[in-house]
């Protein structure tokens, strides 16, 4: 299908970006545009301004800043899972990025534009909310960090304003894998799960189990008691609220979700 008509208007700077942002209520941010397109040519999303960011270089890094690791919001999914930094000190999220649909797609798409669409269904956002990340967004009042847990709010939804622009991502060194399962190759998760070892302590996050990427908090709590990662698993659907879509439906995703985290949990 074709898009409904727009402006399309070409940030040169996140001051644009933001000011831009404010001119219209109708703006929309694009990044990589492989979250904003489909919705345009679908036309489930009508902006009456399209912003483009995706030409601020200076927003694409992965920098080492000693006790965290900063991640530029336009860093490509690609360099995510190829960056040396992450390989050495988080290997989680560039396991994850490397599992993100097909090279195209990982060679176009940005880690802010993953999370700023809070897809459920999506990696990135699952992985970095169990990693306790802080997510730090540019508007008209100024800069502001947002911690994980309170970033994502609904399906699609999140804390971000209607003139915040999301600059960097920061997250703690860690241990940790992403597994996920998908009906074919490239899909989205069915169900996908994070676990990680941070400062002693092992996190557990969802994916595809709720309007939101969720923490397996009952995971959490029976490891901290000394459970093993089966009897932990068998917790792993507590507090969820599992979709059911051709993908599978709720008994068969929390099947899934008990599968895949003692899996997590016994490669950690």
């Amino acid at each position: 299908m074709i898009p409904a008509g727009f402006e399309y208007r070409r940030a040169g700077s996140v001051e644009e970006a933001v000011e831009l942002l404010g001119s219209d209520a109708d703006a929309k941010l694009l990044a990589g545009g492989h979250s904003l397109i489909p919705l345009l040519r679908l036309r489930v999303v009508r902006p009456s301004l399209l912003v483009d960011v995706g030409r601020l270089d200076d927003l694409r890094y992965v920098r080492d800043d000693g006790d965290r690791l900063a991640i530029g919001a336009l860093t490509r999914h690609a360099q995510l899972a190829s960056d040396a930094v992450l390989a050495s000190r988080c290997t989680v999220v560039a396991e994850a990025a490397g599992q993100i649909g097909d090279p195209q797609v990982r060679h176009r798409g940005t880690i802010g534009g993953s999370v700023a669409h809070a897809d459920p269904a999506s990696d990135l956002g699952t992985v970095l909310l169990t990693l306790d990340a802080d997510f730090v967004a540019r508007g008209p009042e100024g800069e502001r960090t947002i911690p994980a847990r309170e970033f994502f709010t609904g399906m699609f939804s999140t804390a971000l304003g209607p003139q915040d622009v999301l600059t960097e991502i920061r997250i703690p060194p860690a241990t940790g894998t992403y597994l996920k399962f998908v009906r074919r190759t490239q899909d989205w998760a069915t169900v996908g799960v994070a676990a990680v070892r941070l400062e002693g302590r092992v996190q557990v996050g969802l994916t595809s189990m709720g309007a939101t990427p969720l923490r397996a908090a009952g995971v959490e709590e029976s490891l901290a008691g000394g459970a093993s990662p089966a009897e932990a698993a068998e917790r792993a659907a507590e507090g969820t609220a599992p979709p059911s879509d051709v993908s599978g439906g709720e008994e068969y995703r929390t099947h899934l979700a008990r599968v895949l985290v003692r899996r997590a949990l016994e490669s950690l």
